[in-house]
């Protein structure tokens, strides 16, 4: 053990000699301008996360999470888990926020989700870092943000993957006499050569393949499984084209602004009123709740209706904030069944099922549907193109793949 002594600490600022110097002001800058990055550039994304059973439990009963796998440890074990997993809305929500500094902290906005796939199981005690290439650049001119297309990964402390997803966000040029960001402090560059220090392995997988933990069915019985799940959410209750209005809201208060920064979020839109009044337009006003945490909500009102019966949240794509949230607001959820296939996993007594999961405020699942019907399942970016009016009680819009057991095993 390294023994260090100092001096007691003496006040220094009433007799500190050396004027003030306009010149050695430094106003740190995050995130990223437009300008500042560029197609195969990889981001090593800063701090990392190491999960805590307290923190997991927090989250998964503070975002209303009724799948026990995420509660119940001795139903986790039976099934095949470890321990009880973290809710993979939680993982989503550390693994998106540890990226913000560098992807999206001068973002105007996030513009949808696509292509996630949870690969892995992350457990207390489980640390994760997330890194992220840019996959493309859109230009639309130097008066128009521009759109960066950027996928992430994260991966646990022995460098495998647990997350991988994809996303777009809309973000504006460098304004004149704005400093350029300090890229080379934090990149890694597209031949994966650190510039500064070695990188986990960056492995994003075109075909991934799913390391679940998954016990036999045959071993479910271990334990009274069934008294612990509702009877209407198994793999055969579900049918394409049902329609499940979730009854349960949420109001939404000033504690996003603490999850914000319990997930790792730095975006100051999220918690800043000062700065989230100088926006323009709708995201002017008050601090826009963040939309990992809407998502989370919206899921977790979804859960005893749709997820409480599933053994793993495969992913989700084309998801898509169409309109924003702020303290105050109710959310609401409905969930639209789009497929059901017995046999995609290959996993015997479970089968997966794909749904749209739809998120209203303001207005109850029930009283926005009877006013809108199908169109409310129609993605907002088509109404136009579709001669459609948008739902200004529509915020968001996924579809998500969920393995879930058949009633029969």
């Amino acid at each position: 053990m390294t023994r260090i002594e100092i001096a007691p600490q003496q006040e220094l600022a009433p007799d500190f000699a050396e004027a003030f110097d306009p010149a050695k002001v430094r106003r740190p800058q995050y995130g990223r301008w437009l300008d500042d990055l560029g197609e195969g550039q990889v981001f090593v994304h800063p701090r990392g996360y190491t999960f805590e059973r307290s923190e997991m439990r927090a989250f998964a009963t503070a975002f209303h999470q009724a799948n026990p796998i995420y509660l119940n440890h001795e139903l986790a074990l039976v099934h095949g888990f470890g321990a009880i997993p973290a809710s993979p809305q939680m993982v989503f929500n550390i693994v998106l926020s540890l990226g913000v500094q560098n992807n999206s902290e001068k973002a105007v906005a996030n513009l949808g989700y696509y292509n996630a796939r949870f690969m892995r199981p992350v457990y207390a005690g489980d640390t994760l870092r997330a890194l992220t290439r840019v996959r493309g650049i859109r230009d639309r001119g130097p008066e128009k943000p521009g759109i960066a297309h950027v996928e992430t990964i994260g991966v646990n402390q022995r460098e495998e993957v647990v997350l991988q997803y994809e996303r777009k966000i809309m973000i504006r040029h460098r304004p004149a006499g704005a400093a350029a960001a300090q890229a080379a402090l934090d990149i890694v560059d597209p031949e994966n050569k650190p510039r500064r220090e070695p990188a986990p392995r960056f492995k994003w997988h075109e075909k991934p393949v799913l390391d679940v933990p998954l016990a036999p069915a045959s071993a479910w019985s271990k334990y009274d499984v069934r008294a612990l799940t509702g009877p209407s959410t198994y793999f055969e209750d579900f049918s394409p084209g049902d329609v499940i209005v979730h009854g349960c809201g949420r109001t939404i208060t000033d504690e996003h602004v603490g999850w914000t920064y319990r997930v790792g979020n730095t975006h100051p839109l999220h918690y800043d009123r000062v700065y989230s009044s100088s926006q323009k337009g709708p995201m002017s006003g008050e601090p826009i709740v963040y939309g990992g945490l809407v998502f989370a909500w919206l899921e977790g009102l979804a859960s005893r209706d749709t997820s409480e019966n599933a053994l793993w949240e495969l992913g989700f794509t084309e998801g898509y904030h169409t309109a924003p949230a702020v303290a105050g607001d109710t959310v609401f959820a409905l969930s639209r069944v789009l497929a059901c296939d017995a046999e995609a996993a290959g996993f015997k007594g479970a089968g997966v099922v794909t749904l749209q999961l739809i998120g209203v405020k303001n207005a109850t699942g029930d009283a926005v549907l009877a006013e809108h019907g199908d169109d409310l399942f129609i993605k907002e970016g088509d109404k136009k193109k579709l001669g459609k009016d948008k739902i200004p009680a529509k915020i968001f819009e996924i579809e998500r793949q969920l393995l879930v057991k058949m009633r029969g095993a």
